[in-house]
């Protein structure tokens, strides 16, 4: 593990002319197929609920194209995923060179090695309150990511909301090929370190990114020093222990253990990864440590709560943790019946009197 004070001095950035037209696919060897040709993916709602999966907060790269329609890039694959009226989903390919590595990236990048049905099963014997949310807000999934994709979009998301997030990202992927374009929105494939590597800290805040624009030209700096690579030096994060990975990470700049375990459950395998934030540390409070309502969150709580996680809901416990947690956005909750809520607060108010 290399710490920051180890690396190589920062490599100096040409200055940029203004941003150059991404580089078009090249048709000898995308193809793009007729719009009306929807393969089944042999997953029920059940396994991969698409709305509870890609808009709440894993990526920020894929786009809502049509009614339960989600539409992204993995790779240099252009897919798109639909719910059929039976809850099934299927998916197109929209641009690849290679309909059965568009596939297999796509089931990669899925998770589809893991059950949902039985991760679910299990937290549910221990957990009724889980229980009883997964009646509601069943196929909720983890991904998995591209490690250098993750990482990027996650220095992003720091102190941040989600429009703002997106255009950050948006912009990033603007830089790599062109691979299509569905229902107004433009996709590209994610750019390699060399080509981030071109992009000055001043052109990241002229477009916006703040403070951020510091922790992404040094994070990408600090991986393109990396013997190997920056992208295989993250890709070997998956065969770490956990801790090992979090504070590989946490030499990078501007990450933290929150934007760690984001980054450890998303895209490096790590799945009993808890990224703690004031959101995740109302859900403890309430349901797991009541005892410690009221207190402040410190760096020493956060592990507490994890491993409060952990205790609860096993191996992967980040898996669990993902559901509560979208259990809690705005949009989820008017999925759940108003009595549900109601319950909700009444227990959240008696343990608090208590």
């Amino acid at each position: 593990m290399q710490s920051l004070k180890n690396s190589p001095s920062p490599l100096k950035r040409p200055r940029l002319t203004p941003q150059p037209p991404p580089t078009p696919p090249n048709p000898q060897t995308l193809t793009t197929n007729k719009p009306s040709k929807w393969t089944p993916l042999n997953l029920t709602q059940s396994e991969l609920s698409l709305p509870l999966t890609f808009p709440t907060g894993q990526t920020f790269r894929w786009k809502q194209t049509g009614p339960l329609q989600y539409t992204g890039p993995i790779g240099p694959h252009l897919i798109s995923l639909k719910h059929l009226q039976n809850g099934d989903v299927c998916y197109h390919i929209h641009t690849s060179s290679s309909e059965p590595a568009a596939k297999s990236a796509l089931l990669d990048f899925l998770n589809m090695g893991i059950s949902l049905g039985e991760l679910w099963e299990g937290f549910s014997a221990s957990d009724c309150r889980f229980a009883e949310l997964a009646k509601y807000l069943a196929g909720a999934r983890v991904l998995r990511q591209d490690p250098v994709e993750c990482l990027l979009q996650f220095l992003c998301s720091s102190n941040n909301n989600i429009a703002r997030i997106t255009k950050m990202v948006d912009f990033l992927a603007s830089l790599g090929s062109h691979l299509g374009k569905v229902e107004g929105f433009e996709f590209h494939e994610f750019p390699s370190l060399e080509r981030l590597s071109l992009v000055s800290e001043v052109e990241l805040r002229n477009a916006g990114f703040g403070y951020r624009a510091k922790y992404i030209t040094g994070t990408v700096d600090v991986l393109q020093s990396k013997h190997g690579g920056g992208a295989e030096w993250l890709l070997s994060l998956r065969k770490l222990d956990l801790q090992e990975a979090i504070d590989a990470l946490c030499t990078l700049p501007g990450v933290g253990p929150k934007v760690a375990a984001c980054i450890a459950l998303f895209s490096l395998d790590q799945h009993h990864a808890i990224p703690v934030d004031t959101h995740v540390w109302k859900i403890a409070t309430r349901y797991l440590l009541p005892e410690l309502a009221g207190a402040r969150l410190t760096p020493k709580l956060c592990s507490r709560v994890a491993e409060a996680f952990v205790s609860k809901y096993g191996k992967y416990a980040g898996w669990a943790q993902t559901l509560l947690f979208i259990a809690e956005l705005p949009s989820q909750k008017a999925i759940l019946p108003s009595d549900f809520c109601a319950i909700e607060e009444n227990k959240s108010a008696k343990t608090k009197e208590t």
